[in-house]
């Protein structure tokens, strides 16, 4: 078993790229970045995901069709028993274009050791369609979870969304805008809420137009257009309205779920976080920061820092949690 989850961890993408006829963008991949980091930090070794005896998985399962198109998840669990379990959602980063759920695999495995359910969504991309598509496939995912929360002795009162890079930007977005309508499915799910009891940002930007996002092209005529550009299907000057409403800052209010933000060092990353906390102060809303020094971004990827990730995380939840 745990042969086949490596396997699946490093062609997940190439198999992904031929399903469904979809176009996929293959760059983000954890050796990919690897070798792009190596030179500056030649200490780090990829995580790799092995599967621990008292974990169970299950793989490509179905959460949602939209016709022929079917997004998938994967759980990883402990034995279920009596006890009702807190659940973790993850959510993979790659510039709202690129990457895979398997990236999510390591961290995933992790959670479901520790006692979570874990489940590790994929969402529709850049290339494929655009904002806000993948906000609508990560709610119905939060909503699948629910509706099939006894089979999996699920608490619900206790689903956390945690999201890394874009991930950490869409985690955040969901997490404080959970009651806009526009970023939920007009057809499945509609009964069920997408509400969250904690966000885990990951790297992962609040304000698109934040002076520190670096998103924004300073000309967006140009043939290579930046991600979020890319992502939101505007530039920051034709559609600034578009920019503000994918930001999470915008939508907290005095019942948003607590948050975690874990970051690297790189400033950009970092966009909107000061000003959320200071909105989060304001409604007495539970927060922390930790900032891993001397860090690049994608360091949830590699050691050495994988494990403190995972620890900061573990940590964070059993205080909001219970």
């Amino acid at each position: 078993m745990k042969k086949i989850i490596l396997i699946i961890f490093v062609s997940s993408i190439l198999i992904s790229a031929q399903t469904n006829k979809i176009i996929k963008d293959t760059s983000y991949t954890v050796y990919s970045t690897f070798n792009k980091l190596k030179k500056d930090f030649p200490f780090i070794k990829p995580v790799k995901p092995i599967l621990p005896n008292e974990v169970n998985a299950l793989r490509e399962i179905t959460y949602i069709n939209y016709g022929e198109r079917e997004l998938k998840l994967d759980l990883f669990f402990n034995q279920p028993g009596e006890i009702l379990k807190p659940a973790i959602i993850l959510i993979h980063g790659g510039g709202w274009r690129t990457g895979d759920k398997s990236l999510m695999f390591p961290m995933a495995l992790q959670f479901a050791k520790k006692g979570f359910v874990a489940a590790v969504v994929e969402y529709r991309l850049a290339p494929e369609t655009i904002f806000p598509a993948a906000i609508i496939d990560v709610n119905n995912s939060i909503k699948w979870l629910k509706q099939n929360s006894f089979n999996f002795r699920i608490d619900t009162n206790k689903i956390a969304l945690l999201g890394c890079s874009a991930g950490g930007q869409i985690a955040s977005l969901i997490g404080f805008a959970n009651d806009e309508k526009e970023f939920e499915d007009s057809v499945n799910y509609k009964d069920i809420s997408n509400n969250v009891s904690a966000i885990l940002n990951i790297d992962g930007l609040l304000d698109f137009l934040g002076k520190e996002s670096e998103e924004y092209d300073e000309n967006p005529n140009n043939s290579k257009p930046r991600a979020a550009h890319q992502w939101l299907g505007a530039s920051q000057i034709d559609r600034p309205d578009l920019w503000k409403k994918a930001s999470g800052i915008n939508y907290i209010k005095k019942n948003s779920p607590p948050i975690l933000f874990l970051n690297s060092s790189q400033p950009r990353f970092h966009a909107g976080r000061d000003a959320a906390i200071e909105s989060l102060d304001k409604y007495n809303i539970y927060n922390e920061v930790h900032t891993l020094e001397d860090s690049p971004h994608s360091f949830w990827l590699f050691h050495p820092w994988f494990n403190e990730t995972v620890n900061i995380v573990d940590q964070f939840l059993k205080k909001v949690l219970n």
